[in-house]
């Protein structure tokens, strides 16, 4: 019956190319009758053409991105509009998409404020009301929005080409930049509550988990405990000793959290370490260090940055030269290293110089969140000036975070996480971790760390591993690039299965232009790492991938790469 009335469709648009061909040529044929079936309703006749759209390949071209219906679920609607998943505006457009209590979208690019509600056939761009065709909908716990509407409204030129089933906007603002002369994650809900960190050393901690809360809102709201995360790690710290966020990466990426507050209450002096996880953290970018404007688009796109500075003030009752206490501004302008974890929750390049106690060059401030309570600064929050010496310096942000039921298993050797680095004095290397699988699964992704920008990878999976000569037979299974620095979970575009018992390995070929040393390693490097176990690892390391050597016993360290699994889905 489909096939059918695809043919219906396609035989009326032949007929009426057709007769407007024969209208074209002049009067002799003005008294021909008008067909028929140019008289269908729009009801009738615009669902048989987005069935025939929809059987098809859609491309949607953003720029220089493509999507298709066979990536994610874009289709066209009866309205012969093409509605696609909301989670692909911030990398399609580049812009700030969020959706709040499940009602109303939020997007921002530039100058421009585009709010859209659930099913409701108005939006309002930059305040004022306009109609549309296809309002947000929300379809199998997925939300859809027009992409034409939204480009449009941001500033896009969009067009759809039936003969190509293809879609495309361009944006037309000639300004490089994505984000506004200033942002306040406050007034959007998008910051996490003010906490208090005492007179303990775990600003490290309290910094990662706001920024992580902060990532999540304003679709889910949970506050995660700083003690689990500074006393249940594979760390030997002390809590009043510090830390550093690579640490913070490394217990979130193991799945060892995070974990809710009011199940490790924070001041007790204790923890809870059987506690699991109660969020996946699948990936995690860095900006690099000073590129401010990479901050603030991340900021506006994701949510609050962790990142360092120097600060001479012990608690909120400090005082300190480079802190004007009435203006809640503090500018540090020495040679003293970074001391102290805060969270980047937006900026204001109009911000005065005049506002800070020591003399600065020019206007422009981040706004930070603390963890010293709401009796520090500005209700929790103060001004840093742009030319802090440490502001900035190094930069996280939590990109991606998903349920616990996104994988069932997760094969890894590496707990301290990226500690290190390791190579041949090139900017490419060869890596391979060897796991046994404990059940019938398939292989899903791989994860592993881009110690640089711009990194290229290949991921492969080898099968009953024997010895290293196995990793001659490996498969490819992912190749792309990676813009930032961090670590990715990259899903496997191919279905893997693995048996019982198999020894398989995961084999990844990365190529970081700006590197010697591009692997990244755990190893005992201080007293934080000295107990790193390098019992639960086999990795191999080669220069070219075919000379391997075994990187426990070669060098004493494991390597960065883990396998995600999902239990294998009998069918019948």
């Amino acid at each position: 019956m489909r096939h059918v009335r695809r043919y219906i469709v396609l035989a009326f648009i032949a007929i009426l190319a057709c007769i407007l061909k024969f209208h074209s040529f002049g009067r002799d044929y003005e008294t021909v009758e008008q067909f028929r079936g140019a008289k269908l309703l729009k009801e009738d006749w615009n669902p048989l053409i987005a069935e025939t759209v929809n059987e098809k390949r859609i491309t949607v071209a953003i720029d220089n991105k493509e999507f298709t219906n066979q990536e994610t679920s874009i289709f066209m609607d009866n309205n012969l509009n093409i509605m696609v998943p909301v989670d692909i505006l911030p990398e399609g457009l580049k812009c700030s998409s969020h959706l709040y209590e499940g009602k109303e979208l939020l997007v921002e690019k530039r100058n421009d404020t585009v709010l859209l509600g659930l099913n409701q056939a108005e939006i309002s761009v930059n305040e004022e009301m306009r109609n549309i065709i296809s309002p947000m909908i929300c379809k199998e716990n997925q939300y859809y929005v027009s992409i034409g509407e939204v480009a449009k409204s941001i500033g896009y030129q969009f067009e759809w080409n039936i003969e190509k089933n293809r879609a495309s906007a361009v944006d037309t603002v000639e300004s490089a930049s994505i984000v506004p002369a200033s942002y306040d994650l406050r007034k959007r809900n998008r910051t996490s509550r003010i906490k208090d960190q005492g007179n303990t050393g775990t600003c490290w901690a309290f910094a990662s988990l706001s920024a992580l809360e902060s990532g999540m809102l304003p679709k889910e709201s949970m506050e995660f405990s700083p003690d689990h995360m500074s006393m249940s790690n594979s760390f030997i710290i002390d809590a009043s000793a510090g830390g550093e966020y690579t640490m913070a990466m490394a217990y979130l990426l193991a799945w060892q959290g995070p974990v809710f507050e009011k199940d490790d209450p924070f001041g007790d002096g204790r923890t809870e370490p059987g506690l699991a996880a109660i969020k996946h953290v699948q990936e995690i970018q860095i900006m690099e260090g000073k590129d401010y404007a990479k901050i603030k688009e991340a900021v506006f796109q994701y949510g609050g940055v962790q990142t360092s500075l120097y600060s001479d003030l012990g608690n909120s009752a400090s005082s300190s030269a480079f802190f004007n206490r009435a203006n809640y501004a503090y500018c540090y302008m020495g040679t003293e290293k970074p001391n102290h974890e805060v969270v980047i929750i937006g900026w204001d390049d109009h911000y005065a110089k005049e506002n800070f106690s020591v003399n600065v060059e020019g206007d422009g401030a981040f706004i930070c969140q603390n963890s010293w309570g709401e009796g520090f600064g500005e209700n929790g929050v103060f001004y840093v000036s742009y030319y802090d010496t440490n502001i900035g310096s190094h930069n996280v942000v939590y990109t991606k975070v998903e349920s616990t039921d996104n994988y069932d298993k997760i094969y890894q050797s590496d707990l301290c996480g990226w500690v290190g680095q390791i190579g041949f004095n090139r900017p490419s290397v060869y890596g391979a971790n060897i796991y046994t699988a404990e059940e019938e699964e398939e292989l899903s992704a791989v994860g592993f760390y881009a110690i640089a920008k711009n990194t290229e990878y290949k991921a492969y999976v080898v099968h009953d591993f024997k010895d290293t000569d196995s990793l001659e037979e490996r498969e490819l299974i992912a190749e792309g690039r990676l813009e930032n620095p961090g670590y990715y979970t990259i899903p496997s575009e191919k279905k893997i299965s693995l048996e019982p018992g198999e020894r398989y390995g995961i084999l990844l070929y990365i190529n970081t232009p700006e590197a010697v040393h591009p692997m990244a390693i755990e190893y005992a490097a201080d007293e934080a790492t000295k107990e790193a176990d390098l019992t639960d690892g086999e990795g191999y390391i080669s220069m070219n991938g075919k000379r391997w050597e075994h990187v426990e016993d070669a060098f004493s360290c494991n390597l960065c790469l883990k396998a995600y699994t999902k239990r294998k889905v009998v069918e019948g």
